[in-house]
């Protein structure tokens, strides 16, 4: 995957002068080893040329770190260690940084080998807190050379979004169609996540688009969507306007990324987009998603951005769907009662009109987009790629800001059931356990739009960390509670 960064984790070890420095160096390259044991040595590099027991060293473990390319610290207490230079140590490192601590070694070596970090976690912490500074401390920061291995590797994808959110641009085509005000998207909140916005007219696209006509790149890209879709490819005579649109695209990032690293688009689709371009956009978003540029539709820029996380969390291709409709009765009784341990709340169609990736489906066809053909001639509305979704763990997920600027976001578990739809578009039955109350008491109750972002795979943990990281308050950043956990707006009685 393309357009997200490579994290190289700086661990610099503390130690407090009281304790025996020894126990820092010690431990610290028994994690480096284990670390490089159990997941190789890429991702991380080991400060060697100090322990930090003073404000002096903490300039010079910084400047180290830095000349080595780090671009994410890990502060490695290795006994009780300098509670002011550790958090400076973080203060002036610019990107994502985590704090763990060693466990005590051994039951026989508790008089000069104790080192105290259980306690020394509690002052870093504090000292956090003082200066204002987010630090990603592990569920349970403290343990030995192999736990703390762990803790690191988990680090990486919520540092990598942490990271690629410092340097991302969001460039939208607008605005949004009528009626979907439900994709609503103040974006003073983007700015206080350091995130560049650029909003464009949808006649500044099609200008672009016009330009790109005969662009001798087209046949090649042509090419390219026939390996690709190969049987599947059912609209031929469409793919040759999609190429010279995956090429306007293309073209418009490298020109107006400008200082930013990482892009994702929220994009237009109707309802003159068809008319006035002759076809949808649904096939080249999936395509742009799918090298790791995710482009939402219906200009829905919160939903691009949560699928910008999904994919550097995930390293994955990502979706963007519909919360759409129920699963018939008739359906669940036939296919899913009895074979799966779901009641009929838990589970939905997940649904959008062909965006969702080819690697994602599993099987697809190009068509046309049968809602919109329903008011238009249908041969300017191909370009959607139709399929079932592929069955497996997904982590459905979204971070939006509220029309008054509040951010808030949700996170929720489950899989997509190997069961046929029998429908059209990019479509999935979904199964999340409690769904109903999910979808009634954060859902409705907290105003959230129909676009929900979808990580292919179990990224709930690590989507979390990087929602709190970033700020979110944790009472707004809720999950499909289990049953017997109540919603602050449930009714105990009901």
């Amino acid at each position: 995957m393309e357009n997200m960064p490579v994290i190289k984790i700086g661990i610099v070890a503390v130690s407090r002068d009281c304790f025996p420095e020894s126990l820092s160096v010690n431990r610290r390259k028994a994690l480096v080893e284990a670390y490089k044991k159990q997941y190789g040595e890429a991702d991380i590099y080991e400060c060697p040329i100090c322990i930090v027991e003073s404000e002096i060293h903490m300039v010079q473990a910084l400047e180290d770190i830095k000349k080595a390319g780090c671009n994410a610290l890990c502060v490695y207490l290795g006994n009780f260690g300098p509670e002011i230079s550790e958090t400076l140590l973080a203060k002036h490192f610019e990107g994502p940084k985590m704090f763990v601590a060693a466990a005590e070694e051994s039951q026989n070596d508790l008089i000069q080998g104790r080192g105290d970090a259980y306690c020394g976690m509690l002052n870093a912490s504090y000292n956090l807190k003082l200066r204002n500074v987010r630090a990603y401390i592990p569920e349970y920061p403290v343990g030995d050379a192999e736990d703390c291995a762990k803790m690191i590797h988990e680090f990486v994808p919520v540092a990598r979004a942490i990271l690629a959110l410092s340097e991302l641009k969001i460039i939208s085509f607008g605005p949004r169609p009528l009626n979907f005000l439900a994709c609503n998207a103040p974006i003073q909140q983007l700015y206080n996540l350091g995130i560049e916005i650029e909003e464009n007219s949808e006649l500044d696209l099609f200008e672009s688009f016009n330009k790109h006509a005969g662009d001798p790149r087209i046949p090649e890209v042509v090419a390219d969507m026939e390996k690709e879709l190969g049987c599947a490819n059912q609209k031929p005579e469409i793919l040759p306007k999609l190429a010279q649109y995956e090429l306007t695209l293309l073209d418009w990032i490298e020109a107006h990324k400008g200082y930013r690293k990482y892009v994702a688009i929220a994009g237009k689709c109707w309802p003159a987009f068809q008319t006035q371009f002759g076809f949808v956009p649904c096939y080249v978003n999936s395509r742009l998603t799918g090298r790791g540029i995710p482009v939402s539709c219906e200009v829905d820029i919160y939903g691009a951005l949560s699928e910008f996380i999904g994919t550097c969390v995930s390293e994955d291709i990502v979706t963007l769907l519909d919360i759409n409709n129920s699963v018939p009765k008739d359906m669940y009784e036939e296919s899913i009662k009895g074979s799966f341990d779901y009641t009929h709340q838990d589970t939905f169609m997940g649904f959008h009109c062909g965006n969702t990736n080819a690697k994602k489906l599993s099987g697809c066809a190009m068509k046309y987009q049968m809602i919109m053909a329903r008011n238009l001639p249908q041969e300017v509305t191909n370009g959607t790629l139709e399929g079932d979704i592929v069955p497996g763990d997904i982590t459905f997920f979204r971070l939006q800001s509220t029309a008054d600027c509040k951010l808030r976001a949700y996170i929720a578990q489950g899989e997509v059931l190997p069961v046929a739809t029998k429908s059209f578009g990019g479509i999935g039955i979904f199964a999340i356990p409690q769904m109903g109350r999910f979808y009634r008491h954060v859902l409705i109750e907290k105003n959230y739009p129909h676009h929900g972002a979808v990580a292919f795979g179990h990224h709930g943990k690590a989507l979390y960390e990087v929602f709190k990281y970033i700020g979110v308050p944790l009472e707004d950043i809720d999950f499909n509670q289990p049953k017997g956990m109540l919603y602050k707006t449930e009714n105990p009685f009901a």
